[in-house]
């Protein structure tokens, strides 16, 4: 009965640390996808605001020579990050398959005109700038009307305002609660060793001595949380790349170093505020009150 006690002790010890573990890992991980989010919280909204673009319907004699050099000037510009040319042919088998019906046929000729789809620059999605440029491309001889849909632009401007002030609030609670959940995580596996730290107290051991072996563990299995919900991250990330290209590039190693370094930095220092803490609350206690 003697050799079972410490056998038992050392087993709960040893769970313990590993529900401590497990708790690091999950917490990490959300922490994790918290700050990636925040990280590309800018490329998200910039993803949004420049599928903004115009429509440059073009004037009907404008020769094929006369486009190609508008559209390599338009190029050029800062504004524009992409052009596409539509021909008329094109543009009415576009509206055909739209409407499902030969309109040509009823008409007897095309009424559509050739166009240049450009997409903007982030930067330049605000109304007051897509002002200026629309005012600027009229200027163009080629060019006999620009076509954007304003309600549209002033709607997605002000949900990107909207989503960057909801984000930013969530995840300032969202870090407050993570961080309550390790701490209160950390000082449960600590509070299984409580009389461990009052016998040493009572042995003559200091503070520092006593708070070293904790917080060197409980580092240990901050690092070891980190390294697993990071490589968590990663897998999750690789297994929807799809989905989230254009959005989150998950070879931008630049990107994925401040989110490791981030994770790690989180995962150490929240370890040993934590662990610091709750060994000094046990450290301040009086023998009859480790059985409360």
């Amino acid at each position: 009965m003697v050799e079972k006690k410490p056998q038992k002790l050392k087993k709960r010890v040893a769970t313990s640390y590993f529900t401590s573990t497990i708790s690091i890992t999950l917490i990490l991980f959300l922490l994790g996808i918290l700050t990636l989010v925040l990280v590309n919280a800018g490329r998200l909204s910039n993803y949004v605001k420049e599928k903004i673009g115009f429509t440059l319907v073009l004037h009907e004699n404008t020769k094929e020579v006369e486009i190609a050099r508008l559209q390599k000037v338009l190029n050029s510009t800062g504004f524009v990050k992409s052009t596409k040319y539509i021909d008329k042919e094109a543009a009415a088998l576009e509206l055909q398959e739209e409407l499902g019906e030969d309109f040509m046929g009823f008409l007897g000729f095309n009424p559509l005109f050739s166009s240049i789809e450009i997409k903007l620059n982030a930067n330049y999605t605000h109304p007051d700038s897509l002002a200026v440029l629309e005012k600027d491309l009229l200027e163009y001889p080629q060019i006999k009307e620009v076509y954007y849909q304003r309600n549209l632009v002033t709607v997605i401007n002000d949900n990107v305002k909207k989503v960057s002030m909801f984000l930013l609030l969530f995840s300032v609670l969202m870090a407050f609660i993570f961080i309550a959940l390790i701490n209160n995580t950390i000082r449960i596996s600590i509070y299984s060793q409580r009389f461990v730290i009052n016998t040493m107290q009572l042995v003559g051991a200091t503070r520092a001595f006593i708070r070293k072996p904790f917080i060197q563990k409980s580092m240990y299995f901050g690092i070891l949380g980190s390294l697993i919900s990071f490589l968590l991250i990663i897998g999750l990330l690789i297994l929807y790349r799809n989905e989230l290209n254009g959005v989150i590039n998950v070879y931008d190693f630049k990107m994925m170093g401040i989110l490791f370094f981030t994770i790690c930095f989180l995962g150490l220092l929240i370890s040993w505020g934590s662990t610091r803490l709750a060994v000094n609350k046990f450290l301040k206690l009086k023998f009859d009150e480790l059985f409360y």
